[in-house]
């Protein structure tokens, strides 16, 4: 028999809207003790620095994981010309200088370099592995390294204020993977200024936005309280992107069993689909439509009322 899992089955997403400070596995362990919660996760990782939505997947949640961290995210984030760093955010240590700053139109005339599909370098301060080790590792130990250009899908890229002569406040819409410090370390390149981000807001993620969210400082408030489970919202809300088919009883019982199970779907759902199944309104299985089955790749039996 298998170890039981300790704490209580919390099924859902809890959407904090994270302080600069704390490490995005921090709050996760801050959400899964506050709820006593058997088991979390995250949809995407936040720099410590970094403010606004992390989405935390509790139990049956974390089965929908991959589909709000493919999902589209949205920044704002205020940038400093002049300088350069070499964390290309505003905690490291300035490595270039310049006198040079760009007018407004020269940053909107630069921005379209950034957005489609691009190729981008990652920062030397960042968790990609390089033969297995983490990038921020080699780099704190003095390493200098050759970090492979990825690519990223932008979705949009604009200037929304520019408070002084010095900063710019731009706002991002992209995919997975994309990091905010290399559009700003790669703009300052091309506008002959150097740059780096100086503070960064995730202001939604995929089907959630900060109105979604409640502040860390609510959740410790409420720790051990029964009344923050009224802030989880269902485990449903990661799987927006995804096409909905309804179970029959006996399909029910064949998916919550791990085989295929008949379902009914609705005129946008096609044969080889990825769809989520539900029965009674809750989420039960996600998997592949085919011919009135849905062919399960992840079942969630715990997520029922």
């Amino acid at each position: 028999m298998g170890k039981r899992k300790s704490g209580r089955p919390v099924n859902g997403w809890l959407i904090i809207d994270k302080p600069a400070g704390p490490t995005s596995t921090a709050v996760v362990n801050k959400v899964r003790w506050a709820l006593s919660a058997q088991k979390a996760g995250h949809s995407g990782t936040l720099d410590p620095e970094a403010t606004g939505i992390l989405a935390v997947a509790l139990g049956e949640a974390t089965k929908t994981v991959p589909y709000v961290t493919d999902a589209d995210k949205a920044y704002t984030f205020t940038v400093r010309l002049g300088q350069a760093t070499n964390t290309d955010d505003g905690e490291g240590q300035v490595i270039a200088q310049s006198d040079a700053r760009p007018t407004d139109d020269d940053i909107r005339a630069a921005l379209p370099q950034f957005t489609g599909d691009i190729m981008q370098v990652p920062p030397q301060f960042s968790a990609v592995k390089i033969d297995g080790e983490r990038a921020y590792a080699r780099a704190r130990a003095g390493e200098d390294m050759e970090i492979a250009a990825r690519p990223l899908h932008v979705e949009s890229l604009a200037l929304v204020e520019r408070p002084d002569a010095d900063t710019a406040v731009l706002e991002m819409v992209c995919g997975k993977g994309g990091y905010v410090r290399s559009i700003a370390r790669d703009l300052g390149a091309v506008l002959g200024c150097h740059a780096h981000v100086l503070s960064l807001r995730r202001i939604w993620s995929g089907p959630f936005e900060l109105e979604d969210a409640i502040p860390l400082s609510l959740v410790e408030a409420l720790a051990k309280d029964p009344a923050l489970d009224q802030h989880i919202l269902p485990v449903e809300a990661g799987l927006n992107d995804l096409p909905e088919v309804q179970c029959t009883p006996e399909g029910a019982a064949k998916l919550l069993n791990g085989n295929p199970g008949m379902v009914f779907a609705a005129g946008d759902v096609e044969y080889g689909d990825e769809a989520w199944a539900s029965y009674e309104g809750r989420a039960i299985a996600i998997g592949q439509y085919r011919a009135g089955e849905l062919h399960p790749s992840r079942v969630m039996p715990t997520n029922r009322a």
